[in-house]
C-alpha cells in the first residue's frame, strides 16, 4: 500500500482551512445573487454576463466575476465563455420557487443576524448571547422593533420548515389525536400541512402577533383554515388548552434550558394525562461522529450567540423533558437528508 504524501497531506490542510475562513465570502456571494435577483432574472434560460449586468444596472466586468464565482461554487453553469445557466441549486434563489430558500438566504445574511457572530469568543467566554449586547436587546424584541426584518425572519423560516412538512405528516400516526396544537407554529406552513394530510384532525396555532401575520393567509392557501384555531399569546406565560397533542418544531432550540423548561411546562399543564407532546429539533449524538452535518454545529453556535439556546442530544431532551413532566418515550429520525427528529413524550406516571 502506497503511504499518503506527507505534502498532497499538508496542501489538503491548508485548503480545507482557507476554505473554512472563505466561508463568510461564499455567503456574501450567494446574498448579492438573491439581493440583485440573478436567479430569477437568468430563470429558466442562460443569459450572458453583459445581459444581465445591463438588466440589473452594474458593472459588466463586475458581474461576470460575480457570476464566474457562483458558476465556481455550482449555483451557476458557465456552459460557453460569459454565458451562464443556474444548476439546480441556484434555482432554489428564484423568489417564484414554492421551494424557494431565498428568503432563508436574505435573513442569515441579514447584519443583524452576522453582527454577534464577531463577538463569538465573547459569547464562548460568558455562555451568553453577544446579540444583546451588541444591539441592546435581545434577539426577538430586536425584531419586534424591526417590522421589516421581522417579516423577513418569518418568511425565512417558512421557507426552512417546507422541507420538513413534506415528509413530517406521513412520519408519524396524527391520524390518533383529536387537536394539534402547534406551539410556536409561525405562519402555520407545518400545521397545515398535517392537517391536509389528516382530513379528521383539527389544529391550534399558536404564536405571537408578529409570528402569525401571514397564518390565515397560509391556512386557507391550503385549505385547512375551517379546521384551525389561530389563538395570539406568548407561550412563557401559557398555551392554549383543548388539544391532545403538542406539537413545537424548532422551538426549544431557541431557549436556554430553564426557559425551555417553562415552555414544556406550559404544554404540560394544558394536556390532558393521555396527551402527547411531540418536540421536532435535530438530535445530536454524544459524540461527533459524522452522522450530523457540520451545519448543524454552526446551528447551534448561532443560537448561542444570537438567541441564546442550544441544540441538544438525546440525554439533554430526556432530562429537559423530566424536569417539565414528561417522560420521553420515543425518538425517530427523518430520512436523510433532513436533520429533524421526533422526540415524542408523554405526561410523567
Amino acid at each position: 500500500m502506497t503511504e499518503a504524501d506527507p505534502t498532497a497531506q499538508a496542501m489538503a490542510a491548508r485548503g480545507k482551512v482557507a476554505q473554512l475562513v472563505f466561508g463568510h465570502m461564499a455567503a456574501q456571494v450567494v446574498a448579492t445573487a438573491v439581493r440583485l435577483g440573478v436567479a430569477d432574472l437568468i430563470g429558466d434560460g442562460r443569459l450572458t454576463a453583459a445581459e444581465v449586468a445591463r438588466e440589473r444596472g452594474t458593472d459588466v466586468q463586475a458581474t461576470r466575476r460575480l457570476l464566474r464565482t457562483l458558476a465556481a461554487l455550482d449555483l451557476v453553469a458557465e456552459d460557453q465563455p460569459g454565458t451562464f445557466a443556474l444548476t439546480p441549486a441556484g434555482s432554489l434563489l428564484r423568489v417564484d420557487r414554492p421551494d424557494s430558500l431565498a428568503s432563508f438566504v436574505r435573513m442569515f445574511a441579514d447584519p443583524a443576524m452576522l453582527r454577534a457572530w464577531e463577538h463569538l469568543d465573547d459569547s464562548v467566554r460568558t455562555g451568553q448571547p453577544s446579540f444583546t449586547e451588541v444591539f441592546g436587546v435581545d434577539f426577538f424584541a430586536y425584531l419586534k422593533d424591526n417590522p421589516e426584518l421581522s417579516a423577513q425572519f418569518n418568511a425565512a423560516m417558512s421557507q426552512g420548515t417546507r422541507a420538513s412538512a413534506a415528509v413530517l405528516p406521513a412520519r408519524y400516526d396524527f391520524g390518533r389525536f383529536g387537536t394539534v396544537v402547534d406551539v410556536g407554529g409561525g405562519d402555520g406552513t407545518l400545521l397545515a400541512a398535517i392537517l391536509r394530510e389528516h382530513p379528521a384532525v383539527r389544529g391550534i396555532l399558536f404564536d405571537t402577533a408578529e409570528g402569525l401575520s401571514r397564518a390565515e393567509e397560509t391556512l386557507g392557501r391550503h385549505g385547512v383554515a375551517e379546521r384551525c384555531l389561530v389563538k395570539t399569546g406568548d407561550f412563557f406565560a401559557s398555551v392554549p388548552d383543548g388539544g391532545d397533542l403538542y406539537l413545537l418544531k424548532s422551538v426549544i432550540h431557541d431557549w436556554d434550558d430553564d426557559r425551555a423548561e417553562t415552555i414544556l411546562r406550559h404544554c404540560r399543564a394544558a394536556m390532558p394525562d393521555h396527551g402527547r407532546l411531540l418536540i421536532v429539533e435535530p438530535v445530536f449524538p454524544a459524540a461527533v461522529d459524522g452522522s450530523t452535518s457540520p451545519i448543524m454545529y454552526l446551528s447551534d453556535l448561532n443560537m448561542l450567540v444570537n438567541l441564546g439556546g442550544r441544540e441538544r442530544d438525546r440525554a439533554d431532551f430526556e432530562d429537559l423533558c423530566a424536569r417539565a413532566g414528561f417522560t420521553v418515550t420515543g425518538i425517530s429520525a427523518l430520512p436523510p437528508p433532513h436533520p429533524f427528529s421526533l422526540i415524542e413524550a408523554a405526561p410523567a406516571a
